[in-house]
């Protein structure tokens, strides 16, 4: 199969057909021309070509007909049109109706191959955005988002409800916990999917810089500013734009963007005229706003503008169900990236991994498995490889070495029942027998805890 891009060619003139046909063919590409627009058009099939190049002035069917006729066919293929009379309002006629360039006659070889390669590469451009949104939208479906533990499973339920709906989001938990992922998962569950996904971290740069970045600046601003720029937030238009710890933002930055979620506009530094845009603002925050009111840190009526809907993520060590899941996810991603092939960890290193609390959440438990497969020489990760970059807990440690709980003779499911049953047992004990607070520790619902209680046959007199 050959990956020669093929040219469709329309001109009632049969030598200038030819001319064409012969320098195209010289640089590579597949041209064929028709010098009946009428037949060109009724022959036109979508996906066969990459380019149309057609006169516009043409016996029986113009070339802005025949533009017509082939962007309803195939709207998204490019056509340069070519005239001997090219006057101002024909060009914005043409360029109106879908044409991506016009090319006067007489023109020269080389003239004809710089617009077709230029066309081919903004289709090349346009094909590859189309993949990347598409991969894009793939990868931020929720059903994408690993973990099966019922307090992910609400958070799930509601971000979808809410996604649909045009309102301002507060997404809060610990860092590490995967905000930034909802809220990329919001945006491309929503209507504005198609529109730009744009994140900034608040607490990353300089006050003066963060509102220039957010708000954008005129020229001859402040010194430096050597011509106008567009902050952020018309970056994000038609999209959202994602404020990512937005507890860090300055007082006089609050102020500017209440004013901009009030009245939908804003003005540049340095400029006197307001700029409007259509942006939907989600944020994030893993600090205590209602606190950051009380100290006066930040601004109460901002904060109610921003916390329309509060979505709230668990942290890891709720979601212990979760984390064998979220293993297999990474030690697979790592896989693929450097064609490796470990199967995941072994026995005494899965409960440990699952025992740990894991302070910096989902974020470390990835760069934990990074770490220990970039070291391990084993086709299992082991509970020494393991141990290097996390510390297992003493008590922990003496059961694995002493009690026999693990032993390479048991089934690997076994040892996950083992586990889990142990587990089950640690946390009754902890919370003196609520089963309802060692089940929401535990990332379950009540029902399922009774159920795994049950299963287990883990008696009252044992917590």
């Amino acid at each position: 199969m050959t990956d020669k891009k093929r040219i469709l060619l329309i001109d009632n003139e049969a030598g200038l057909c030819r001319m064409m046909e012969q320098i195209l063919l010289d640089h590579g590409y597949l041209p064929r021309s028709y010098t009946s627009p009428q037949k060109a058009v009724e022959e036109f099939k979508a996906g066969a070509w990459d380019l149309v190049i057609s006169d516009i002035k043409m016996p029986g069917m113009s070339g802005l007909e025949v533009l017509q006729a082939i962007k309803i066919k195939q709207n998204d293929i490019p056509v340069i049109m070519i005239t001997a009379y090219a006057t101002v309002d024909m060009s914005i006629q043409a360029l109106r109706k879908g044409a991506y360039d016009m090319l006067t006659k007489p023109f020269e070889p080389d003239e004809l191959v710089y617009r077709v390669k230029n066309a081919l590469q903004q289709r090349q451009l346009l094909e590859e955005n189309r993949e990347l949104r598409a991969e894009l939208e793939d990868k931020f479906r929720f059903e994408n988002i690993i973990g099966a533990c019922e307090g992910l499973k609400s958070v799930l339920e509601r971000v979808g409800k809410v996604a649909v709906r045009d309102t301002s989001i507060l997404v809060t938990g610990e860092s590490g916990t995967g905000k930034e992922l909802i809220a990329q998962a919001i945006h491309y569950n929503s209507p504005r999917h198609e529109k730009r996904f744009v994140a900034i971290n608040c607490g990353a740069l300089p006050e003066n810089l963060l509102e220039s970045e957010l708000f954008g600046y005129k020229k001859g601003a402040f010194t430096g500013a050597t011509e106008s720029r567009a902050g952020l937030l018309e970056t994000a238009s038609g999209g959202t734009l994602f404020l990512d710890e937005v507890g860090n933002l300055p007082m006089n930055v609050q102020k500017t963007l209440l004013r901009f979620l009030q009245e939908k506009e804003f003005h540049r530094l340095g400029d006197t005229t307001p700029t409007r845009v259509d942006v939907r603002i989600l944020s994030a925050t893993n600090s205590d706003l209602k606190d950051a009111i009380k100290h006066g840190f930040f601004r109460e009526d901002l904060y109610y503008r921003l916390n329309v809907v509060n979505i709230h993520l668990p942290p890891l060590r709720e979601r212990c169900s979760d984390i064998p899941l979220l293993a297999a996810h990474f030690v697979n991603l790592q896989n693929q990236h450097f064609n490796t092939a470990i199967k995941g960890f072994d026995k005494e290193a899965l409960i440990i991994l699952c025992s740990y609390e894991w302070p910096g959440n989902i974020r470390q438990l990835k760069n934990v498995i990074e770490a220990c497969m970039a070291i391990e020489t084993r086709v299992h990760i082991s509970r020494d490889t393991l141990e290097q970059f996390i510390e297992t807990d003493s008590s922990l440690r003496r059961t694995l070495d002493t009690s026999g709980l693990i032993n390479t003779e048991v089934p690997y499911t076994t040892a996950l029942e083992q586990f889990e049953a142990d587990l089950l047992r640690t946390l009754l004990k902890r919370h003196k027998g609520n089963i309802d607070a060692a089940a929401r520790e535990a990332g379950m619902n009540m029902v399922t805890m009774y159920r795994k209680i049950k299963r287990h046959g883990i008696r009252k007199d044992e917590y």
